[in-house]
């Protein structure tokens, strides 16, 4: 009896259990499901009235706010932000990142990121064709601009925003824990550039950007839960290990050695 009572005391609390025997973190769906659920809400709230859903007087305000004239679009900041979701940053993402996970042995996190990418530009696409919101239109009387660069159909999503909330938790994923201190500072930059670009050049109004976003990065972070198991293992392997493999190996010999 006393066996039985000291073994229940040593349990780990049910809580954590699935944590600690490797599963799934269930906050990270929770997460993803509630955001992508938000995103689908407002999605239908727009295609009722494209032209009118509630946060327009707000995307009206934002686009008098940072609207521009042709001219600073072209800078090299503004442009990396555009390159970023279409030509090079298509194919640094859908190629080459996973190529180079490949050649690295990380085969399950280049099969992660080319999954999450693939889902999010399916989320994006398929939401432009059913909710076909009309982008900022030139609007003479108040001096305001059109698009100043080619866009295609439908304007909520922005597809640019969806594909840096892609970036923003798939290249995050790839990391351990303890080691994303520096890519959550870049996220940041990324994340509100891409909302300052996109609505700049009056390609999008604010809440097509800021729901895009939402929309890549709880998309990724559902397929990342998928494969939490998988890209776990891959934490081991040369790109991120050897530190790690051999701190441990010299920890052996100095106990050996004592």
């Amino acid at each position: 009896m006393a066996g039985t009572t000291d073994a229940l005391r040593s349990a780990p609390p049910a809580a954590t259990t699935g944590r600690q025997n490797g599963g799934r973190p269930r906050g990270m769906l929770i997460a993803g499901v509630a955001t992508l659920a938000v995103f689908a809400l407002f999605a239908i709230h727009v295609a009722v009235d494209p032209e009118h859903p509630f946060t327009q007087g707000l995307d009206d305000a934002w686009r008098r706010l940072v609207g521009s004239d042709y001219g600073p679009e072209t800078g090299a900041f503004p442009m990396f932000f555009q390159f970023l979701g279409e030509g090079p940053g298509a194919l640094l993402l859908l190629i080459v990142i996973p190529a180079l996970l490949f050649i690295v042995r990380r085969w399950r996190s280049a099969l992660f990121f080319i999954s999450a990418n693939a889902a999010t530009i399916l989320v994006s696409q398929l939401t432009k064709n059913l909710v076909h919101r009309p982008r900022p239109a030139i609007d003479v009387e108040n001096g305001l601009f059109g698009p100043l660069f080619s866009v295609d159909h439908g304007s909520f999503p922005s597809g640019h925003s969806v594909t840096a909330g892609f970036v923003i938790v798939g290249v995050a994923a790839l990391f351990p824990a303890g080691k994303r201190l520096a890519w959550w500072i870049i996220a940041a930059v990324i994340g509100g550039g891409m909302i300052w670009q996109r609505t700049m050049i009056n390609a999008h109004w604010l809440s097509d950007t800021a729901f895009g976003l939402a929309a890549g990065a709880a998309t990724t972070l559902i397929v990342w839960w998928a494969f939490y198991l998988l890209l776990k293992k891959d934490y081991g392997k040369p790109l991120f290990g050897r530190k790690i493999e051999t701190d441990a190996a010299q920890a052996s010999a100095l106990g050996g050695n004592a």
